[in-house]
């Protein structure tokens, strides 16, 4: 008997491609779409409707709010694809993933999106805690129902009673200090840049504390300094700063950017302050990829966002089905790129993408 995986296998596309392309659900690319078609009319393949009826029984919601991505901060793009291609393959298991974004800059749209989500009479919820205070009102909103709540990617303090799904921030950043120490002088320093709205963003304080008691704990005579600018979108004012800061400051031999917006602090730099400094950023989006390309960038963290929200999808659907057990933290791999082996990261989600997304 002709099974879905077989047809899967044969188009080269998921499970969950195939589901789509029978239940006309969308989400397919024309070209994947025919393919698909046509050896499903070339193997005569016959679904079995009681089968495809219990599959399309929806006995479980997730409800997802992460913040919306732009062409500033691509980043939250890569959980959102993670998610969404979990989210077609629990489907076919009776789980609906119900998807809202909000604006990370308000926290009016933080709750007005929570508001829309909580209208579904989710099963369970995960999202991104970006706002501490808001999200105390939310858990409580959510106690109060008994829905259970998961954390996605931010890791914050005194909610221990809440699954963690992401990287281990401080660990991430005790090991950006190890490898800055490995690329500078001794008896040098370092400088870490961040801007004051990151300030309250406890992700990247437990990055820094991590990067700083690396240097601590070793006893290290390289010292760490440190500089906040406004925003990372003011190329020409923070130009002026960062220069000035480094000018006045000659000691500094590496820059530490706790966050995915390292292209932007390259962007403000001399080509002789490139050649002379080592630059550690996160995250493998795509200006910071061709940066690390051509030398601008000595490192990359990645923090795996793509398998961040996949696997939480996953891990939820399982609890709900199933009933199974899961970790009160669940760490995802910490990834040290460079040059030579950033290609052969996050092929999943490049596969996901070329397969529904194709440009």
């Amino acid at each position: 008997m002709l099974r879905i995986k077989d047809i899967a296998l044969e188009a080269n596309v998921s499970e969950g491609t195939v589901d789509r392309v029978l239940h006309n659900r969308g989400g397919v690319s024309k070209k994947t779409e025919e393919k698909i078609k046509k050896i499903l009319q070339e193997r005569n393949f016959i679904q079995n409707p009681v089968a495809s009826a219990l599959a399309m029984q929806t006995n479980f919601s997730i409800g997802v709010l992460i913040p919306e991505f732009t062409d500033e901060d691509i980043f939250w793009k890569s959980p959102y694809y993670g998610i969404l291609k979990a989210s077609n393959e629990v489907k076919n298991t009776g789980i609906r993933v119900d998807y809202y974004s909000f604006n990370q800059s308000e926290p009016s749209s933080y709750i007005a999106a929570f508001t829309k989500l909580i209208a579904t009479k989710p099963s369970a919820v995960l999202l991104v805690p970006f706002f501490i205070e808001k999200t105390k009102k939310i858990l409580h909103q959510l106690k109060a129902l008994n829905i259970e709540c998961y954390f996605l990617n931010i890791e914050p303090l005194g909610f221990d009673d809440v699954r963690f799904i992401g990287q281990d921030a401080y660990n991430a950043g005790f090991i950006a200090g190890k490898l800055m120490n490995l690329s500078i002088p001794e008896n040098t320093s370092t400088l870490i840049i961040k801007t004051k709205n990151q300030v309250k963003n406890q992700t990247i304080s437990s990055r820094i504390k991590g990067y700083e008691n690396y240097f601590i704990e070793n006893k290290l005579k390289n010292t760490v300094t440190k500089l906040t600018i406004d925003n990372f979108t003011d190329l020409s004012s923070n130009r002026k700063i960062i220069e000035a800061f480094l000018e006045k400051n000659k000691t500094i031999k590496g820059v530490f950017v706790p966050s995915s917006r390292i292209s932007q602090i390259v962007a403000c730099l001399s080509e002789e302050h490139l050649k002379n400094l080592k630059l550690i950023g996160f995250d493998n989006i795509e200006k910071n990829i061709e940066l690390l390309k051509d030398d601008s960038v000595a490192f990359l963290i990645s923090q795996k966002p793509f398998e961040q929200g996949y696997e939480a999808i996953r891990l939820i659907a399982d609890q709900l089905k199933y009933k199974k057990k899961i970790a009160t933290k669940i760490y995802l791999p910490i990834d040290i790129l460079i040059k030579e082996n950033v290609i052969y990261h996050d092929l999943n989600q490049k596969l996901f993408e070329n397969e529904n997304y194709p440009k």
